[in-house]
This record gives C-alpha cells, sequence and structure tokens, in this order.
C-alpha cells in the first residue's frame, strides 16, 4: 500500500512495557516513510531521558507502566506536538484528552487503525506547516491573516467563533476557516477581539451570533451549536 508522504519525516519514539505490544506498533509504525523512528522504550523513565535530548514530534505511548505512567510522561514533555496513547485502558480516555492527545487507541491495536491514526497525525503536521500566521489588526474590525505570500483581509464582525489548536487557532467564518498561528488565549487579549466571549477552553465565539444559551452548549444564529465548559459558565452570567 503507498502511503501519503508530508514534507518532512516526523520523529517518533514508540513507549510500552509489554514488548509484544511495543514491537507491533513498531512494525505497523515502519510501514510509513514519514515516520522517522528514534527509539523504542520499555521503561517510561529512560524515554523521558530521550525525549529531553531530542526533538521528538510523535509519542506512541502506553498509560499503565511502571513508576512513571503514560499519563505522568505527557504531563512532563506537553512539549512534544502529537502524542497517541495506545492502551487496554479505555476509562483513561477523558483524562488522557486533558492532555492535549491526538489520538487514543484502544488494545488490542489493529492495522486498520493504526492507520487512521496516522492519517490525523498527517492532516494534524500538515496544517500546522501551513498554519497561516495572525499578522495585525487594522481600524478596530479589520485583521490580516497571512496564506502563503498573500494577505487577507477578514472582517472582525463576520467571525462566528474560534477554535483552539494547541498553539493555533481556527478563525471560522460563514466562508471559511482560517488557521493562525497563536494561541486562542493570545487572540482574546487583544483589543480587537474583544466582542469575543470564551466558553470553553476550545471555543470563543462572538456575542452578537449567539441565538440561545442551554444548559450544555449556546446555539449561533445558524444553529450551529458550541459546547459550554463547566469552568467558562461564569462568563455567560454575564450576558443572562
Amino acid at each position: 500500500m503507498k502511503h501519503k508522504i508530508i514534507m518532512e519525516r516526523l520523529n517518533c519514539i514508540i513507549i510500552d512495557d509489554n514488548e509484544i505490544d511495543r514491537l507491533t506498533v513498531l512494525s505497523f509504525a515502519k510501514k510509513f516513510p514519514n515516520l522517522n523512528i528514534l527509539g523504542t522504550f520499555s521503561d517510561s523513565r529512560d524515554a523521558l531521558k530521550a525525549i529531553e535530548s531530542s526533538a521528538v514530534d510523535v509519542l506512541f505511548l502506553d498509560i499503565d507502566m511502571a513508576e512513571l505512567t503514560g499519563v505522568e510522561l505527557r504531563k512532563k514533555v506537553k512539549h512534544v506536538p502529537a502524542c497517541i496513547f495506545i492502551t487496554s485502558h479505555p476509562e483513561y480516555a477523558v483524562e488522557s484528552f486533558e492532555l492535549e492527545t491526538l489520538d487514543f487507541i484502544v488494545k488490542p491495536l489493529k492495522f486498520d487503525r493504526f492507520e487512521k491514526t496516522m492519517t490525523r497525525i498527517i492532516h494534524f503536521f500538515e496544517m500546522k506547516n501551513k498554519a497561516n500566521l495572525f499578522e495585525s489588526s487594522i481600524g478596530g474590525d479589520v485583521i490580516y491573516i497571512k496564506e502563503g505570500h498573500d494577505q487577507i483581509k477578514l472582517k472582525l464582525h463576520e467571525i462566528l467563533y474560534l477554535e483552539a489548536l494547541k498553539d493555533y487557532t481556527l478563525v471560522v467564518t460563514s466562508q471559511k476557516r482560517h488557521c493562525v498561528l497563536s494561541s486562542i488565549g493570545h487572540l482574546l487579549k487583544e483589543g480587537s477581539f474583544r466582542s469575543f466571549i470564551r466558553i470553553h477552553r476550545s471555543f470563543a465565539v462572538q456575542k452578537q451570533f449567539i441565538n440561545k444559551i442551554n444548559t450544555h452548549e449556546i446555539v449561533l444564529h445558524n444553529d450551529l451549536a458550541i459546547p459550554i465548559g463547566r469552568s467558562f459558565k461564569e462568563n455567560l452570567k454575564l450576558l443572562l
């Protein structure tokens, strides 16, 4: 099978204290030429040393390991862009996604499931590599976004919502989604975005487009539902 190769190879590390599972991930990873396997580890503490001394793009990581669990390891190396948990414990799913997990796979690992994960990894890094830069704002209602060598002018009042993607933010209008190299928290500190309200760790919406506020979500004028994070409900009380 021919797999899509992105512009540059991604450095990856495989960590699992079960030898059969570790070798399974290794055999699958070798089928993808865009993965550069830096090493495999049965001990998460040894893996931590390797990660700290290398530029790692992708972690394939078990959770239930002695001394240092996969979750604990991920907390120490959150600078690694993509983390894929592969585990026999589905109950860790919620906790893992709070650590900016790109994917969560329940063992036994099958190749078709691994292949879907690779598609997610490729799309994630393609978006990361092609991300537009947030340039500047002028006149109070206009921002410029870099797309390649061009500058695209966006009217702030046409932006429906912002969606966080780690160090990037999707700027969503009714016509198009733009990706900017700036965190959602940083954007919301800009004076130009004062009409937006943060309603979730990953979302901020423009107040004027809110049509309805329910217990767990807000609905925009175009009937698009956006979830409300528990810790952000206080922000909405200011609107009620």
